[in-house]
């Protein structure tokens, strides 16, 4: 099986192995979900995934949370994952700032076709292609920034500005016509959320997305200039993660407010543009004998989401950290795992859990 990885920031992963009941817990506040009642059916095969799963190498899972029809009807801890610490969650962290983007875009203070260069005038290369010069916020959105190769940001340490050196990299192909998996185009978009706004995306995200969802004091790693990684770096607990999903299933409504317009969320989990896996060229795909069948990233892209069978979609991280939302059966699943085979694990939950979530 293709192990696919992404560019992640270097991380510890949590150690100590503890398994948790998955009995659904009473919940004493607001800051958890509502628990429901236990499927029989999707308990048995929630048992089953983890049991297989710990049959295949390269896959290790910590946690699977489900939600159904609004509340939690599955939960497990496992092999270092704990119901109360936060985990890394390496590429879904660009879900959750792609989030922030669609509520500047929803109060009128950014547009999706926006040109990238007019945010950073004072940090242009001395020669600005025309490509770069059509960049537009979309593009960074689906990754289709024109760049063939994502941009090192770390070729000199901390002395490089990261804004700067995507801006350097050649766009050699048009953009919005090619795509290129790029975590630093996921900063770009960070660092423009903190221009327009002066807040760092955690900063700006916590009154408009993280208390309301009360998804208690997350975690962003930042570059050396000060800006949240945006890409990757963020840290947060697996119910927080359930409770992302459950806000999108919900067309951005939470507990009667519209934190996110229904239009940007309809917009970011639509199929905005055709996909390859990280580290792929459009190109190779049928060199590489890649098909839909056999490769998850293939499906396409929408703003920072990934497109699913069965008409879901998820936000989706290194080493196997998944929010699957499911319109049509009303349910979300969200995953952390410490898994080098990210293909093996996700195939794992579509063979498992997608034909018992039946609406």
């Amino acid at each position: 099986m293709r192990t696919i990885s992404f560019f992640v920031a270097s991380v510890g992963m949590l150690l100590m192995t503890q398994s948790c009941s998955n009995s659904p817990k009473q919940a004493t506040d607001n800051a958890q979900m509502p628990r429901g009642e236990a499927v029989a059916e999707i308990t048995a095969a929630a048992d089953e995934l983890i049991a297989y799963t710990d049959t295949l190498e390269g896959v290790t899972l910590q946690s699977v949370m489900i939600a159904q029809h609004g509340k939690v009807i599955y939960e497990k801890w496992m092999n270092g994952g704990y119901a109360d610490t936060a985990h890394v969650m390496h590429s879904v962290s660009k879900s959750f700032c792609a989030t922030a983007v669609g509520m500047l875009v929803d109060d009128g203070k950014l547009k999706v076709s926006d040109k990238v260069v007019d945010f950073f005038p004072d940090q242009l290369p001395a020669e600005v292609s025309d490509n770069l010069k059509s960049m537009t916020v979309r593009d960074l959105l689906t990754m289709n920034c024109g760049h063939e190769t994502e941009p090192n940001v770390r070729r000199n340490g901390d002395s490089t500005d990261w804004v700067s050196a995507f801006l350097e990299h050649p766009v050699t192909k048009e953009p919005g016509t090619w795509y290129c998996y790029n975590s630093i185009g996921t900063y770009m978009l960070s660092a423009i959320v903190q221009k327009i706004t002066g807040q760092k995306v955690v900063d700006f995200l916590t009154p408009r997305l993280f208390e309301p969802l009360h998804i208690d004091k997350p975690r962003w790693d930042e570059s050396p200039q000060g800006i949240n990684c945006g890409g990757w770096g963020l840290f947060i607990k697996t119910e927080d993660m359930l409770k992302f999903g459950q806000l999108f299933l919900q067309q951005g409504q939470w507990e009667g407010k519209q934190l996110l317009s229904r239009e940007w969320v309809a917009e970011a989990s639509a199929c905005q543009v055709p996909s390859v896996p990280a580290g792929t060229r459009p190109d190779e795909v049928e060199s590489k004998g890649l098909t839909t069948d056999n490769c998850a990233w293939l499906l396409g892209y929408g703003y920072q989401m990934w497109r699913c069978p069965d008409n879901a979609y998820r936000a989706d991280g290194a080493r196997g950290q998944y929010i699957i939302v499911m319109p049509d059966q009303d349910a979300v699943i969200a995953v952390t795992a410490d898994s080098p085979d990210l293909q093996a694990e996700l195939s794992s939950i579509y063979k498992y859990l997608f034909p018992v979530l039946k609406k």
